[in-house]
C-alpha cells in the first residue's frame, strides 16, 4: 500500500483580478469546492480567500498533480458559479496560479493564515501579497 503526504498550498485569482468574490458568494463557493473535492478524492484540508483569489490547502494523491487538481477545482468551480449565475458578467478564473510546498510542521500556521484572509487582507492588498510570495519563495516572474 502507498502512503503520500505532500501538501500544496495553492492560490489562484480571477480572471483580470476582478473582485468578483463576495462574501456571500465565498461562503457558497467555498461548500461548493469543498464537496467537488470530495467527490473527486481531493484532500482539501483548509479554503479560503477574498474578493479576487482562492487559497486552499491539499494533501496531492499518489496519482494527482498540482496541474490537474488546480483544473478540476478551477474548472468546475468556474463553471458553477456561472451556471448558478452567482456573478453578472461571465466568471473566470486567470489561467495561472501558483503553488508551494508547506511541511508538516509549518501546518498551523497555514492554516491559520488561510483561514485569516479577510482580516489579512484589511491591512495586504491581493498584489502585495503576491510580490511577498515573490521574494520569500524567490520566483522571478509571476504576473
Amino acid at each position: 500500500m502507498s502512503y503520500v503526504r505532500i501538501w500544496v498550498h495553492l492560490v489562484f485569482a480571477t480572471k483580470n483580478r476582478q473582485p468578483f468574490l463576495t462574501k456571500e458568494i465565498r461562503e457558497k463557493l467555498h461548500q461548493h469546492i469543498i464537496e467537488n473535492c470530495k467527490k473527486k478524492e481531493i484532500f482539501l484540508q483548509t479554503i479560503n480567500g477574498y474578493t479576487e483569489h482562492l487559497h486552499c490547502l491539499i494533501s496531492l494523491g499518489k496519482e494527482q498533480s498540482i496541474a490537474k487538481v488546480a483544473q478540476l477545482i478551477k474548472g468546475e468551480s468556474s463553471l458553477w458559479i456561472n451556471k448558478e449565475h452567482l456573478t453578472e458578467e461571465k466568471f473566470m478564473w486567470q489561467d495561472d496560479y501558483f503553488a508551494n510546498s508547506v511541511s508538516e510542521s509549518q501546518m498551523e500556521k497555514v492554516v491559520n493564515y488561510i483561514k485569516n484572509q479577510e482580516q489579512h487582507h484589511s491591512k495586504k492588498t491581493f498584489e502585495d501579497e503576491v510580490k511577498e510570495f515573490m521574494k520569500i519563495y524567490r520566483w522571478k516572474n509571476i504576473e
